[in-house]
């Protein structure tokens, strides 16, 4: 009969188990969301063609001397970069933890205690009253030695602990994806920000040029004003137009220290001097680049990348939150030794040992697990929408690269064409001016036109440059 009612009891605990599972399983009713990976054939305005320059190293792709330095000396020295190295060595122990939780545990346990019953209780009554053969007597007081192996180990039935640990791998594979958009920005603000000091080397001498044409235009108004042909105006004009431009080299001076120090910043080194090409700035040619298709952006940019392993990892959550809701099985055991002095604790007869398995199911108040179940799978669905949004960012990117590098060509080639026709003017307007056949203003504004033209061109081959860096960044450069 009693064996019956075990046996009943056993086949109870079974069928309200079963049970439980199928609850959870209408418990974790929730639809997940697809990723759409969808892109256009072709970039708008570009060729279809598979050539792609975010395939190309930085090293090729930069071909100064002085910038592949800057570029090397940063890959080793940045802090921030650093600092994401560390990172990704926390998700690396991260996996480590995950990959041992479901793997079993076991330890070595020692230990010892004294124990002396109290007369006056149910306990030591009864050892007062028992009769006890001399010398056959429990000691008093009381000790315990004990010396084992204890393991304990959660079998991982429903693959909880499994998804955990690839959801860590998942987000460790992010981490360094994350550290390669990093380089890639690092290359790129590195190369931006030299590229800006060597215009700004070339603003400087053009400066210099120009103070140089105005000092050479006050002393033929001072020559002028002597011989009696002008008044006092245009000599206070003509000086008060060189000292405007030789109070821009100093705000010209002070942006190059800045923007050497950005450059020292970015590099991990104090203030010191950035050695620099000495080439002509306007001679400088952008290089050809090679947009490929939009679907290589998934494999070129880490930072696609980066979310679709976090997409993954938030996938692999949802699985994990899942499996909460189901009977949960463990095992634990032991061995070892035990005995109430030190010289009988390895003796054969203190041998003892022990198995145990449990299982366990969630019955009453599950709104924690409902809860956590349901906000893995609302960030499942934000890393949805985190990725599709990456793809969106990176081909736009690239779209508005490949047209403003398409303008800036043109827009380059018209300028230069106003730079030589005002260089012209300044020399005309000074000769009508030496016979008289021209205003003091018209000179003056030929050569403040003539300057602000050249700083136009200088500006418009400053972007075609930072152009042609920015559309090696979208199309996912720098990192490889």
């Amino acid at each position: 009969m009693m064996k019956l009612n075990k046996n009943r009891i056993f086949e109870f605990m079974v069928v309200a188990l079963l049970f439980q599972a199928v609850v959870g399983c209408k418990s974790t009713s929730i639809v997940e969301k697809k990723e759409n990976k969808s892109a256009p054939e072709m970039f708008a305005g570009a060729t279809k063609d598979t050539l792609n320059s975010g395939a190309i190293s930085w090293k090729t792709y930069f071909k100064d001397a002085h910038l592949q330095a800057l570029i090397e000396l940063a890959l080793q020295n940045n802090q921030e970069l650093n600092v994401t190295l560390q990172e990704i060595e926390i998700a690396k122990n991260e996996v480590r933890i995950r990959k041992g939780e479901y793997l079993p545990s076991v330890g070595l346990k020692g230990g010892a205690s004294v124990d002396k019953v109290a007369r006056f209780t149910n306990i030591g009554a009864m050892e007062a009253t028992t009769e006890i053969k001399p010398g056959k007597e429990m000691p008093e007081p009381l000790q315990d030695y004990n010396i084992g192996i204890v393991a304990n180990w959660e079998i991982d039935i429903w693959k909880k602990l499994r998804n955990g640990k690839k959801a860590a791998v998942n987000r460790y594979l992010s981490s360094i994806e994350g550290k390669n958009f990093m380089v890639t920005n690092l290359v790129s603000e590195i190369a931006n920000s030299y590229y800006e000091l060597l215009a700004l080397d070339n603003q400087l001498e053009i400066i210099n040029q120009n103070i140089e044409i105005q000092s050479n235009a006050l002393e033929i108004v001072k020559v002028q004003k002597e011989a009696a042909r002008v008044t006092e105006l245009p000599v206070k004009k003509f000086e008060a137009e060189v000292f405007k431009t030789k109070s821009l080299q100093f705000e010209v001076q002070q942006k190059i220290v800045e923007t050497e120090n950005r450059i020292n910043f970015l590099v991990g080194r104090f203030p010191k001097h950035v050695d620099r090409s000495t080439k002509s700035f306007n001679d400088m040619m952008p290089n050809m680049v090679h947009v490929g298709i939009p679907s290589q952006l998934l494999k070129n940019r880490p930072d696609i990348r980066q979310a679709e392993f976090e997409l993954e990892a938030s996938k692999l959550d949802v699985k994990a939150a899942r499996a909460r809701f189901y009977p949960s099985v463990g095992i634990s055991a032991g061995i070892g030794f035990q005995a109430f002095n030190p010289g009988y604790l390895f003796n054969p007869k203190s041998l003892l040992y022990s198995l145990a398995g449990d299982l366990m199911a969630p019955l009453i108040n599950r709104n924690a697990i409902k809860a956590s179940y349901s906000s893995a799978n609302a960030k499942q669905i934000q890393a949805v929408y985190k990725y599709e949004q990456t793809i969106l960012n990176s081909y736009l990117e690239v779209a508005n690269q490949v047209s403003k590098i398409s303008n800036l060509e043109k827009s380059y080639s018209l300028r230069a064409k106003q730079v030589e026709a005002l260089t012209n003017s300044v020399s005309i307007s000074n000769e009508l001016f030496r016979s008289a056949r021209a205003d003091y203003m018209e000179v003056l504004l030929t050569q403040r036109d003539a300057l602000e033209s050249k700083f136009d061109l200088m500006e418009t081959k400053m972007q075609q440059l930072n152009a042609m860096v920015n559309i090696y960044r979208a199309l996912g450069g720098g990192w490889n």
